[in-house]
């Protein structure tokens, strides 16, 4: 798995899609910026947010964050902002032609990994280009994850 991140370290995770490592295998991960609005912003500072049932598309030259859940501000009355609305995420125009490439040829899918704020305080989200696993390679998976935590106690045990 390659991973491809521009700034580092991620310093305050918000969500996470933790189902997604088991429904899709990773290929490449990017990170993107998102556009958002100031109460956004807050209720994301607050720890309120869920990717569980997002995804993201190509439009176009554009990608875009869909049915990402976050809720509305509690203290910005009428200035609130609509909590499932289509999201635009900022990525470079060399890895969006990748994405499409990859999506449109090869039937890939774009799943949010995570939302988190940087170490400059900007909200990020983890991209992941993945392919769908099937029963059979969900069970390999699980199978192999667990030989590696049996091999790192064998280890620890024998010194």
């Amino acid at each position: 798995m390659v991973r491809v991140h521009r700034e580092g370290v991620k310093a305050k995770t918000v969500a996470e899609n933790r189902r997604a490592r088991h429904e899709y295998a990773f290929e490449e991960i990017f990170e993107a910026g998102i556009m958002l609005s100031g109460t956004e912003v807050k209720s994301l500072r607050a720890g309120e947010a869920s990717i569980a049932e997002s995804y993201a598309e190509v439009k176009g030259d554009e990608v875009w964050l869909v049915n990402a859940n976050i809720p509305e501000y509690a203290a910005a009355n009428r200035f609130n902002h609509e909590p499932r609305r289509p999201r635009k995420l900022l990525l470079r125009q060399r890895e969006i032609a990748r994405l499409t490439g990859a999506v449109a040829r090869q039937g890939m899918t774009l799943v949010p990994v995570s939302i988190y704020f940087n170490e400059r305080g900007r909200a990020k989200v983890e991209l992941a280009l993945a392919r769908g696993r099937k029963l059979h390679d969900k069970r390999e998976a699980e199978r192999a994850r667990d030989w590696k935590r049996e091999q790192a106690r064998l280890m620890r045990e024998r010194g």
